[in-house]
């Protein structure tokens, strides 16, 4: 499944988070190896969406430090996590409505953009070269995506799914060596979820994109990643391949709720 998997690429060490008296992450350590699809699961409130938060800068940890790509920082801010190739989706959809399918996945290249303010607004010279070079890389997404009919309709028309889809693609204009998914099959029919995973492989293969990932369908986790991370109540309670995380009592009892 994949490419290799290679060396650690992200590494979380001891973060706690807390806002006010609520603890939502207690000590967290984990990492993430390049090229790999890692799952990170637990019921609600344990603490899932605050973990990517801290990855990518979102949100600021009271303890602990983040090495990536070999360089260690008390705290990510959002603009580096971007300049540094993570990208990003939410839980909930986060589109320009308006805007076409082929729009919202080019706001996806905004950082790639070298030509200045003026040369854009102008569109001559540089900036017309580059935007042409842009437009073909979003084309590529959506070819890849198999979305070429919807090119041109307004997102906001879409079926959930669909918005689901061109969310990713946006994530992917940015061209991210890590890809943060916080539950991108949410709310989706079987048929839907088939398809995000296809996607989710592909991408991960063909582009050897590190993907972390959270999801709540068991089933999809475990056919699709390469480890997965437990949380319960902010603390990791798991970490590991999915066939000894699947049988492992601490995580049945807090989440699974069954062996088979």
């Amino acid at each position: 499944m994949g490419q290799a998997i290679g060396d650690v690429l992200l590494k979380v060490d001891n973060i706690s988070l807390s806002f006010g008296g609520v603890k939502a992450l207690t000590n967290i350590s984990l990492d993430v190896r390049a090229h790999e699809i890692l799952s990170i699961i637990g019921p609600n409130g344990a603490g899932k969406s605050s973990m990517l938060n801290v990855i990518n800068g979102v949100y600021h940890p009271q303890q602990g430090s983040i090495t990536y790509k070999g360089k260690t920082r008390a705290l990510m801010r959002p603009h580096e996590a971007a300049r540094q190739g993570i990208a990003r989706t939410f839980q909930n959809i986060a589109l320009f409505k308006g805007m076409s399918v082929l729009d919202n996945i080019m706001t996806g290249r905004n950082l790639k953009m070298r030509s200045s303010f003026l040369s854009q607004a102008l569109y001559w010279g540089s900036a017309q070269r580059e935007e042409i070079a842009h437009r073909l890389k979003v084309e590529e997404i959506i070819d890849f995506l198999e979305i070429q009919p919807i090119r041109k309709t307004p997102v906001g028309r879409l079926p959930y799914g669909l918005q689901k889809r061109v969310e990713l693609g946006r994530a992917l204009a940015a061209e991210p060596e890590m890809l943060l998914l916080d539950e991108p099959m949410a709310g989706m029919n079987v048929e839907e979820k088939q398809d995000m995973c296809r996607f989710i492989l592909d991408v991960n293969d063909e582009f050897g994109t590190t993907i972390v990932l959270i999801e709540h369908d068991m089933g999809v986790v475990m056919d699709i990643s390469h480890r997965v991370v437990v949380l319960d109540y902010g603390k990791k309670i798991g970490d590991g391949p999915p066939d000894k995380v699947r049988n492992d009592p601490a995580v049945i009892a807090a989440y699974l709720g069954t062996t088979h």
